[in-house]
């Protein structure tokens, strides 16, 4: 398949480009952030985000949704980096509907995708323990009880988990941490009896929470796909958000490259144009090229998820490890060539780098991707 965007996908995303920088371009974040707002994005705006289709873009249309694929999130997801628009698009709109849609049941899906589409109902995926990921250390115990289960542990960097409707959890039903046997997805409310949240804000001003579980019972209905068979669907889910974020770390490190290109034409120094130097010119060629292959990566891995294609994990893995690093690249190298102005708070490349540094880390780092890959591959 051609590494380019159809006709269809092309106006999707100058749609998605023209809503986020006219009614969440950086200003918006900014606001949040010093307002200390609790809740970390607007649910009049992502009501607005719904009413575009973009809350609904994974979700079956026979529940309220679009129903396109991962390559259509991923060209949302690469417009919301450009202006680093705090919305529960990944958590909700990705993570929680792929979930849903691939292992929910038809009560289940019935119950909970017309809202997520509406934007109505903010859900999300619990799957970390620690400070790193590693879903398949999952630890969180779900004991027998009665006709359901009884969960004890606790997750960390829960996107929205603060402020979701819904907890998609991984909990170990059998097995131990470290074995992707023995792993099921349960549906939690917040409500429930037990449970816990606690707001923990990342360094990007983006949410994340920790979540607590405490003998919190669920019945049998919560459970989302098979007992003990949940990885699979785990993972799922979670490549299809490891390649979204990747596209959004992509218009994170389009945007600040196409700033510093935009800065080396109209700073001057030495009575020339600093772009005129022959050395930050070889350094936006290198930055260029870097981010031109990162994005073919990206959609490659994109297209497979849709085409349910052997080896998309692998893909994935090379998508979100090289993003990780040129969404890396490209904010570290805008700093540098803005200057003493690149590192002030006024400035807006810090938000930038902040977002990237927190893009490299969710769903796995550079080194979690090449580990995956070399034992995909029996090295």
């Amino acid at each position: 398949m051609p590494l380019v965007l159809n006709d269809e996908q092309a106006m999707l995303r100058d749609s998605a480009r023209s809503f986020v920088s006219e009614q969440a371009p950086i200003a918006y974040l900014r606001r949040l952030r010093d307002s200390h707002d609790e809740t970390g994005f607007s649910r009049d705006l992502w009501k607005q985000f719904a009413e575009m289709g973009f809350a609904g873009i994974l979700v079956p249309e026979a529940h309220g949704g679009l129903g396109l694929g991962a390559v259509e999130a991923g060209v949302v997801a690469e417009e919301i980096g450009r202006t680093l628009a705090p919305t529960p698009f990944l958590s909700t709109a990705v993570l929680a509907a792929t979930a849903l849609t691939r292992g929910g049941s038809d009560g289940q899906k019935a119950q909970y995708l017309p809202g997520i589409a509406a934007g109505e109902m903010i859900a999300t995926l619990a799957a970390d323990e620690g400070a790193k990921h590693r879903p398949a250390k999952t630890a969180l115990a779900a004991t027998r009880a009665g006709n359901g289960f009884r969960l004890t542990g606790a997750k960390t960097f829960v996107l929205d988990g603060h402020v979701a409707d819904l907890l998609i959890v991984a909990a170990r039903t059998a097995g131990i941490p470290g074995d992707p046997a023995g792993i099921t997805l349960f549906l939690v409310r917040p409500g429930a009896k037990g449970l816990t949240t606690e707001r923990t804000v990342m360094v990007d001003s983006h949410n994340a929470a920790r979540v607590d579980f405490d003998d919190v019972a669920v019945d049998a209905d919560a459970v989302l796909g098979d007992v003990d068979g949940g990885y699979a669907l785990l993972e799922g889910a979670l490549n299809v958000g490891r390649a979204a974020v990747a596209a959004e770390l992509v218009g994170v490190g389009e945007e600040a490259f196409t700033r510093t290109l935009g800065y080396l034409k109209e700073r001057k120094q030495f009575g020339k144009f600093i772009g005129e130097f022959q050395g930050l010119q070889h350094r936006s060629a290198h930055l260029f090229s870097e981010l031109e292959v990162t994005k073919a990566a990206v959609l490659k891995a994109l297209q497979v998820l849709d085409e349910n294609a052997d080896g998309a994990a692998q893909i994935v893995s090379v998508a979100k490890a090289r993003a990780g690093l040129s969404a890396g690249l490209a904010v570290q190298e805008a700093v540098q060539m803005h200057g003493g102005m690149g590192m002030t708070d006024e400035f807006d490349l810090g938000l930038f780098m902040k977002r990237a540094r927190v893009g490299q880390e969710l769903f796995g780092d550079a080194n979690f991707h090449a580990d995956r890959l070399a034992r995909r591959n029996s090295y």
